[in-house]
């Protein structure tokens, strides 16, 4: 049961603006714009009143978004009911990094003990990708490392931990010398590393994010830039003395070959459960969020 164009209007009713809707659905103004203006076209009466930029609710509008919220309601008592046939049913979870990933491999062997006949489905993803999924609610949770809770709900997320991220350099880079394990200052970088190769996470990311707030506080314009979506390749990249780069703690590894630094003040980022909305919560789903939750 798609229900993704009502989740559209429902989000445009919130936040009474088209710009704001479209940023918490992750899709194009435009879209949304297309959207409600062949909704209304269809229903031949405007849902919205449109003015200086906020839109409300026309009395056609308010039976519309009433409508949508029986429609939701009425999808997730279906759902629950047919998930809670015989425990048979199907989880679609997403990962954004290799702690995910890790994490899973742990929980599910005990998980498909309890729940034999439940799929588990894993899809590896990027950040924003993985936001817009959850917001159109085409998966089911993710398992994702995240700046802050934006542009979740509360009630959406579970912390998991506050994971440090690391400045990670070739183990025989000359600044070993100087200094072979205190924490770098952030004034230290331009100074020290300003003529190295530095390897940037694709924009988008949690380490992307802290690491362009690194190189605007230490007034740090590296000399070459190579940007990789792979944080294997990246670090791997690292060990053969191509660049230096920002690596998160359950990532580091291969110490033989490249070193490790914290970062004064300490660099962190947040690995986070975030649920979609309308996510049915029967038993078997309430125990695979609760080992998640209970993995650290």
């Amino acid at each position: 049961m798609d229900t993704r164009y009502l989740t559209y209007i429902l989000t445009i009713a919130k936040k009474e603006n088209m710009t704001k809707a479209a940023e918490e659905l992750f899709v194009t103004q435009s879209t949304l714009s297309q959207y409600l203006s062949k909704l209304e076209s269809e229903l031949g009466t405007p849902l919205f009143y449109r003015s200086k930029g906020r839109l409300t609710l026309t009395p056609a509008g308010s039976l519309y978004i009433e409508a949508a919220k029986k429609v939701m309601s009425i999808k997730n008592d279906l759902y629950q009911n047919i998930q809670n046939i015989e425990n048979r049913g199907h989880i679609t979870v997403g990962v954004t990094s290799q702690f995910g990933l890790t994490m899973l491999t742990d929980i599910i062997p005990e998980f498909k003990v309890r729940y034999p006949d439940i799929i588990i489905e894993i899809s590896e993803t990027n950040l924003p990708g993985l936001t817009r999924m959850i917001l159109e609610e085409s998966i089911d949770c993710g398992i994702m490392a995240i700046n802050d809770i934006n542009p979740f709900s509360p009630d959406q997320v579970t912390i998991l931990r506050e994971e440090e991220v690391l400045f990670s350099i070739p183990i025989h880079h000359p600044y070993r010398k100087i200094n072979p394990n205190k924490p770098i200052r952030i004034e230290e970088f331009a100074e020290n590393f300003g003529e190295d190769n530095i390897l940037l996470s694709k924009k988008g990311s949690t380490l992307r994010r802290l690491t362009d707030m690194v190189l605007n506080n230490a007034s740090w314009i590296p000399i070459t830039v190579c940007e990789t979506n792979s944080i294997s390749t990246t670090r791997s990249m690292v060990a053969m003395g191509i660049g230096v780069t920002f690596i998160s703690e359950s990532c580091a590894m291969d110490r033989e070959h490249v070193a490790y630094y914290s970062v004064e003040p300490k660099l962190t980022r947040l690995n986070a459960l975030v649920t979609r909305k309308n996510w049915i919560q029967n038993q078997a789903n309430q125990f695979f969020c609760h080992q998640i939750a209970e993995y650290y």
